[in-house]
């Protein structure tokens, strides 16, 4: 009988579809949730003669130029869309020394076997608008050398000539401004012996060599002199990510040969280098490329007129006592005898990570942070960097313009400070936020409940965030206790809100408590007496309507339950390994689960700790192996949602279909989900209030509608759909979408990269 009535449903369904309602377009006003930072900021390029003109790139988040009248930086990548969000890795960022305007950011996130080739952005207004060179090659702006040096560099006497290293396949070259490129097999004769000449034979796009021989930075040298007909190449140094063997080389004939320099230092992996106007190169080195650990590194000075070494290590490291290494180093573009260095994995008992600071070439230096004077943070901006201010202290550099003005660049964004020169008088300098307009953290989940925040977020890597204040920094402290690294599922009781449940991995992914849980709407928040089992982490977790009931399926373990808030916990009856719940936001004691693998529904009447199974049917064929392989944590996709105030209105998400069945309880037939028809792909999927007189929850929907991609809304449960967002805001990769169930139209959108955004029905 229930079989038949599922039948039934289907038909209506498909009968509200006859009329072919077309898809409309709304404007939407995007705002990004202030989290501030947030993510790796491995580099930043300043323009060498324009004040205030500079870029950041990160690694999973795209890039920015600062904006100098608005004091923020503005992302220039918004426009990318999920079937290129491997472009959000920024791999290199070069400005055109002689026409400013110019800009060029080499994008690629990854260079596995299956990772797709990335690109060349060229722009020619400061990156308001890009055009786009495909690459015959990978990289791999969110792999280990991601902290090193620029690979990406434009000839300052000929802004035609550009040069790119790459993690495994040599050095290219571009004469006409970035739109085609070759590589330079005269660079790979140079750098590999004979038994290594199968990358160069090998064709673009394989990697026989891997990261252990990927170029770090390129650098030109200094002018030539002028004649009358001619004005000479500058020298071209290219810093090879190796060890034992010549890792910094040059060409003084534009690129035709190239060679090792004379007694230069292999003991370490060249990490990045800056060339003084008085003729001295110097480079960085650690023992492995940033940001991976090392155990050893120095700073040595290259004197490029005589030829000659002189190692300047401000702080030599022990090996098994003091072990670090050396990552950036830069020099004051105006006092060329000003060099600074950074430090990388310097022990905590040594004072942690540190810039040091030279006047004098390197002869004596002076630690800026734990030395006589000290720094000063101001944290306002992004409370929750407190604990960790100095993190992958990956790049540093002096404006050229302002020698007072530095910045360097962290795990969380990075800082910045104006009164530099005072730290050569023993003076304390002052250090604020850098990131301000950075948003670059993923949103591994979001939850948006009827009373409360607005908005509690689960965050990779940075634990996650209650946001009693959209438009201002985070809190400190609001994912503590116990203090996640990753969130991968928060929950709260749609009748008690004030309820709420994160699980994830304890920071660090030390062993620790990974479940906490708030009964104050997250205002603060506490671990339970127990866990299921000493590994349990990460997952998912359901919390009944009332709040009594949580059901938690760690990462690759059988789901348990506990209603004592944590103190003991019991096994889930009846559901396979890895199954994540849903709690019906309507009747306290019932559960359900899916399992696209098996098309199996799994319900439960007695508050979780039991689950009885029964068929589901999905009408036509589900096209993508993708959909079948149960719960992506880092996806809205392949999941079961239930429609808010509903008991048993079910709603399923694959890959590549939306579906909708209605169930009171286990029985022996078959549940026949819905197809709805217009939805051909999904991303992410979420409810939020229902429109003024309506009689549905407003739907939310990242993913493929109608033969549209983008952002969807309907306010008549999927019978027709609106786009609200356009070709500009589309930020890479889409992992989560919820809508706001106090405000309609209100809609929270979690990236992959680019943090949170939320969005508005524009004003007229």
């Amino acid at each position: 009988m229930r079989a038949k009535t599922g039948w039934v449903a289907l038909w209506l369904v498909a009968a509200m579809y006859a009329s072919g309602q077309s898809l409309r377009q709304q404007a939407y006003a995007w705002k990004n949730v202030q989290i501030v930072g947030g993510g790796f900021v491995d580099g930043i390029v300043f323009a060498p003669k324009t004040p205030g003109l500079r870029y950041a790139r990160t690694d999973i988040g795209g890039a920015y130029r600062w904006d100098e009248s608005a004091q923020r930086w503005r992302a220039l990548m918004d426009w990318v869309p999920d079937t290129d969000w491997n472009l959000m890795g920024v791999a290199s960022i070069a400005v055109d020394p002689s026409d400013e305007n110019r800009v060029y950011l080499a994008c690629g996130m990854y260079t596995g076997p299956d990772a797709p080739n990335a690109a060349l952005l060229r722009s020619a207004d400061r990156g308001r608008s890009f055009q786009r060179t495909a690459l015959p090659f990978p990289l791999g702006g969110n792999e280990d050398g991601r902290g090193n040096g620029e690979s990406l560099a434009v000839d300052p006497h000929d802004g035609r000539i550009l040069y790119l290293g790459t993690p495994g396949d040599g050095l290219w070259r571009s004469l006409d401004r970035g739109r085609h490129w070759t590589r330079v097999a005269s660079f790979s004769r140079a750098v590999f012996s004979r038994s290594m000449e199968s990358m160069q034979a090998a064709p673009a796009g394989t990697h026989a060599q891997g990261r252990a021989f990927g170029i770090a930075f390129v650098a030109f040298g200094p002018m030539a002199a002028r004649s009358q007909q001619t004005v000479s190449t500058p020298a071209i140094y290219v810093g090879v990510s190796r060890r034992g063997a010549p890792n910094l080389l040059v060409s003084h004939d534009g690129g035709a040969t190239w060679n090792a320099i004379p007694g230069e230092p292999t003991d370490d992996r060249p990490t990045r280098a800056a060339l003084a106007r008085d003729g001295f190169l110097y480079v960085a080195y650690g023992s492995a490329p940033g940001p991976s650990h090392m155990r050893n590194g120095a700073l040595w000075k290259f004197d490029i007129r005589s030829g000659a070494w002189t190692q300047i290590t401000p702080e030599r490291p022990v090996a098994g006592s003091k072990e670090f290494g050396y990552a950036a180093v830069t020099v004051d573009a105006r006092y060329p005898q000003t060099v600074m260095v950074s430090s990388f994995g310097r022990p905590a008992s040594e004072g942690g990570d540190d810039i040091f600071r030279s006047t004098d070439g390197g002869a004596t230096w002076r630690p800026i942070f734990t030395g006589r004077g000290g720094g000063v943070f101001d944290y306002r901006l992004a409370p929750y960097v407190q604990r960790t201010p100095i993190h992958w202290l990956f790049d540093v550099e002096i404006d050229p313009t302002n020698s007072n003005h530095a910045v360097f660049t962290t795990g969380y964004g990075g800082w910045e400070t104006f009164d530099l020169g005072d730290s050569d008088r023993g003076l304390p300098t002052h250090w604020s936020i850098l990131a301000k307009g950075i948003e670059e953290t993923v949103a591994l989940t979001l939850d948006s409940p009827p009373r409360g925040a607005h908005l509690i977020s689960g965050i990779g890597d940075y634990g996650g965030f209650v946001h009693w204040n959209l438009d201002q920094p985070a809190p400190e402290g609001s994912s503590a206790p116990p203090r996640l690294g990753n969130t991968t599922s928060v929950a709260s009781a749609s009748l008690q809100p004030a309820v709420v449940v994160r699980v994830g991995v304890a920071a660090g992914h030390a062993d620790g408590a990974n479940l906490g849980y708030s009964l104050d709407s997250g205002r603060t928040w506490a671990p339970t007496p127990a866990s299921p089992a000493p590994d349990s982490r990460a997952g998912s977790v359901a919390v009944s309507a009332d709040g009594a009931v949580w059901i938690w399926t760690p990462e690759g373990e059988r789901p348990f339950v506990t209603g004592d808030r944590g103190a003991t916990w019991m096994p889930v009856r009846g559901l396979p390994r890895g199954t994540r719940t849903v709690a019906d936001p309507a009747a306290a004691h019932v559960f359900y689960a899916v399992s696209l693998q098996t098309r199996t529904l799994y319900t439960s009447l007695d508050s979780g700790r039991s689950f009885t199974g029964q068929p589901f049917v999905l009408p036509g064929e589900v096209s993508s192996s993708r959909a079948m392989h149960g719960f992506d944590h880092r996806s809205g996709a392949n999941r079961l949602y239930l429609a808010p105030g509903r008991r048993g209105a079910l709603w399923l998400t694959t890959t590549d279909g939306l579906f909708r069945a209605s169930v009171r309880a286990p029985h022996s037939g078959a549940v026949v989900f819905a197809r709805l028809p217009q939805v051909e792909r999904v991303r992410a999927f979420g409810f939020g209030k229902a429109a003024p007189h309506g009689l549905s929850p407003t739907l939310y929907l990242a993913g493929t509608v109608a033969g549209r991609d983008g952002i969807f809304r309907s306010t008549d449960a999927a019978r027709t759909w609106t786009r609200i967002n356009d070709s500009k805001h589309q930020w890479g990769l889409i992992l989560q979408i919820t809508g706001d169930p106090r405000l309609f139209g209100r809609v929270y959108v979690g990236t992959h990269g680019r943090g949170i955004l939320y969005g508005d029905p524009a004003r007229p």
